[in-house]
């Protein structure tokens, strides 16, 4: 997403070689029509997979998941980090490592809110390791629903992350590819 990329290299600060800040306009302040149109993209790469729900992770994924949902029409759920007093005992959970903040969140979803037979898009702000992606899809497969896709916004490429993912044989689709960091440069595949 060429829209995507142009703001990466506008606003992105690269924090060594495997970190990329991006909280002016995803990760803590959002670009609220860059998200509609993330959306927007995410709905038309997927649009034939029949998605009954869209599914992402709390919190940086919400905003991109809920523009994709409203997109295809369809309800939006997200895994908490963290168990609740309003959680319900009856939950799917997966263990995720999560590189940026080292360290390990149990991810926690109703069981009411995935179901068997369901198609499940997911959707993630960032792809490196792939354990957030393979959380979710350990959700799915709990629930009986099927993995069928995931969005994301920024994927490391010169990480793991998409091998792991193919290999669970979800479909994937990444908005910004970037082949590496180095030196305060952001250099995207294809370049």
């Amino acid at each position: 997403m060429k829209e995507l990329e142009e703001r990466i290299l506008k606003d992105g600060i690269v924090i060594g070689p495997n970190i990329l800040k991006v909280d002016s306009f995803l990760n803590q302040q959002i670009d609220a029509k860059l998200i509609h149109k993330m959306g927007e993209e995410f709905a038309a790469y997927f649009k034939d997979k029949n998605i009954d729900k869209v599914l992402t992770v709390e919190s940086s994924g919400i905003a991109p998941a809920l523009a994709t949902a409203l997109e295809l029409e369809v309800n939006c759920v997200f895994a908490r980090k963290k168990q609740s007093l309003t959680t319900s005992e009856d939950v799917y959970h997966s263990s995720v490592y999560s590189f940026t903040k080292q360290v390990t969140n149990e991810l926690i979803v109703d069981k009411n809110f995935l179901k068997e037979g369901e198609n499940i898009l997911m959707i993630d702000d960032f792809l490196a390791n792939g354990q957030a992606a393979k959380g979710m899809v350990a959700l799915c497969r709990q629930a009986g629903a099927n993995p069928v896709g995931l969005g994301i916004v920024v994927e490391k490429s010169f990480s793991d992350g998409r091998a792991l993912v193919e290999e669970m044989g979800v479909d994937i689709y990444s908005l910004a590819r970037i082949a590496k960091l180095e030196e305060g440069k952001i250099t995207f595949v294809g370049e």
